[in-house]
């Protein structure tokens, strides 16, 4: 038999948006600073 799991407190859904928030935000940083590369590159590449 498989247990359901255990519904989350308010506190652990707080805490996982928060960590999801902090990831999402760390990612776009990353894609962005690509594109600027990206971008920086062309401008001072030729």
């Amino acid at each position: 038999m498989t247990n359901a799991p255990t519904p989350l407190t308010a506190q652990e859904v707080a805490a996982r948006r928060k960590r999801v928030l902090r990831t999402a935000w760390a990612i776009g940083l990353v894609a962005f600073a690509v594109y600027l590369a990206f971008l920086l590159s062309g401008v001072f590449g030729k």
